[in-house]
């Protein structure tokens, strides 16, 4: 790396983590000034933002730059790109998908200020190239997660938040000693200078360390043994916190964990890549066995989340073995993002369903909304033409070039044995009779979550049919 590019502090590449941060501050700052009416001006406030974010997002892509900012510790280039497009616009459903509860919430401002700072923080998750600033992302995005969960201060919610925070400062210390153990290992934080080191470093130093940092990326992401917390969370929590518990947090931890692999421990990243490996069939297997009988529907979404996070493990797994690794872990970020931020757009839409009796006859009651449940839910299976039926062909290919063509397998019979409790989900949408709960959306703005359940599913289905538009811009390797 030149000193040019140490030296570089450009405030530019860094518009979308800045717009998010700042108008967090401004809204706070206005929504104690303005009357509980209009609370709703910091709702707008949000969604300008993310619309901000996402045209610099999109303008850094279409130059093609490539740039390391402050001294190294934070990367913009095609995988930074493809994770602000999935994060930022997976808090503009957030905030639409919220509208029916939060509107003239005593708290509204406050929801916002802190969708917008764990947003912020899964941003810096997603490009950061240094170990204290990967520490740093972990805990922004990690601390107002832990107030959204405990957002409506009901038993359930009190419970997963406490549950979730307990977790997370048990991983996170353990992530944070992980790093204490690499720096010791290689004397640097930054990955580069990390790559580098790490030849000549005591190779138990290294995999301890990498263990402990890993630990708290997977916790962030759900994975199995730290996934406890997750089914609580999803169930205790309002309906857009679970969506985004269920989904934010994947984004930022797996990119991050795959440019750990990559950029930070090349030479290793072979030996290591057992580690992500056993965690991916563990978790796709074991996600897939407790979804099959539940019968609540967050619950159910919660497994469902959990075995998604084994199937976008196997990247990592063949990090550095396989070139379709990063594009397939990009893709399919984004495509389960879509999918399943609209079937929970669908449960914020019909508050008073928890489960799988209470959408019976939604066919003929709500059809828009049937209709999206059907392709969020086969698209979280992988069927055609969907944006994950694409992403998973890319997670198999990649599995069988990285030589792990037993996670392969592994993924193809988990992928075949979700569709039974997706379609235990269905069923009961096109069966006629009357539902244990009304599923009616709340009169006034239950139009908010119906549009952001049908914005993801045209999303998913555009990943599908617009792949081989999608994937050369995701294609650009991350150095190493």
């Amino acid at each position: 790396m030149t000193a040019a590019a140490e030296a570089n502090e450009n405030l530019a590449a860094l518009v979308p983590e800045l717009a998010l941060t700042g108008t967090a501050v401004v809204a706070l700052v206005a929504g104690s000034w303005l009357p509980r009416r209009r609370q709703w001006i910091v709702a707008v406030l949000a969604a300008a933002a993310c619309g901000a974010g996402l045209v610099a997002t999109a303008v850094t892509t279409a130059a093609g730059d490539r740039q390391t900012v402050f001294s190294g510790t934070f990367t913009v280039d095609a995988a930074t790109g493809a994770g602000r497009f999935t994060v930022l616009g997976a808090l503009l459903l957030l905030v639409a998908m919220a509208v029916p509860e939060i509107r003239g919430h005593p708290r509204e401002t406050e929801y916002h200020v802190l969708l917008l700072l764990t947003g912020a923080g899964t941003l810096v998750l997603v490009g950061a190239t240094d170990l204290l600033t990967l520490f740093s992302g972990y805990l922004l995005a990690g601390i107002p997660a832990y107030a959204l969960t405990g957002f409506g201060k009901d038993a359930r919610g009190t419970e997963a938040a406490l549950k979730y925070y307990l977790m997370g400062a048990l991983l996170g210390t353990t992530m944070l000693a992980g790093t204490a153990l690499l720096y010791a290992a290689v004397r640097t934080t930054g990955y580069r200078a990390a790559a580098t080191a790490a030849d000549s470093a005591p190779y138990g130093l290294v995999a301890v360390g990498f263990v402990g940092v890993l630990a708290g990326l997977l916790f962030k992401a759900g994975a199995v043994p730290a996934h406890f917390w997750l089914p609580d969370a999803a169930a205790g929590a309002p309906p857009a916190v679970a969506a985004y518990v269920t989904t934010l947090p994947k984004i930022g931890a797996l990119v991050a964990g795959y440019r750990l692999l990559y950029e930070a421990l090349p030479a290793a990243a072979g030996a290591l890549s057992v580690v992500p490996a056993a965690v991916a069939a563990a978790t796709m297997t074991l996600g897939n066995l407790a979804a099959f009988f539940q019968t609540e529907i967050r619950r159910l979404l919660a497994y469902s989340a959990i075995s998604q996070v084994g199937y976008l493990l196997v990247p990592l797994a063949v990090a550095g073995r396989s070139g379709l690794a990063q594009q397939a872990l990009l893709l399919y970020l984004a495509a389960y993002a879509a999918a399943n931020l609209g079937a929970f757009a669908v449960l914020a839409a019909l508050p008073a369903a928890r489960t799988l009796d209470d959408h019976r006859g939604l066919a003929r009651r709500r059809p828009v909304l049937a209709a999206v449940l059907v392709v969020c839910l086969l698209g979280l299976v992988g069927t055609p033409p969907t944006g994950v039926f694409l992403g998973k062909l890319q997670v198999f290919a990649a599995a069988v070039e990285g030589g792990a063509g037993w996670l392969a397998v592994l993924a193809v019979a988990n992928t075949v044995a979700s569709l039974f409790y997706y379609l235990r989900w269905l069923a009961p949408v096109f069966v006629p009779g009357e539902a244990a709960a009304p599923v009616n959306a709340p009169a006034a703005h239950g139009r908010w979550p119906v549009a952001a359940a049908c914005a993801a599913a045209a999303v998913s289905l555009a990943l599908g049919l617009a792949g081989g538009a999608v994937l050369p811009a995701v294609q650009d390797q991350l150095p190493r």
